[in-house]
């Protein structure tokens, strides 16, 4: 008699990278640099707080959810108030 082995695999978690990217590169083109990350099963996000306020200094905009990310964790209160200019 034959044995029945149960294979279990994890369901696909979906975990997002915040990176930095020139903006003439491809959207999965080359990151400048990683930033953080965002996790929203867990409600878990970590962001490189430093590596973010050079980025957003050198003129760098951030997408529509990672803005939103931002302004949750208070990010945009430590910019200079001729840096809060955002699309």
């Amino acid at each position: 008699m034959g044995r029945r082995q149960v294979v279990r695999q994890r369901v696909l978690v979906a975990i997002y990278r915040i990176v930095a990217i020139d903006v003439r590169s491809r959207r999965e083109g080359r990151d400048l640099r990683r930033v953080g990350f965002y996790d929203p099963i867990k409600n878990q996000t970590y962001l490189n707080v430093p590596a973010i306020l050079y980025f957003l200094e050198k003129g760098a905009q951030p997408t529509g959810t990672v803005q939103d990310l931002l302004k949750k964790a208070e990010i945009f209160n430590e910019l200079s108030s001729n840096q809060k200019k955002f699309n």
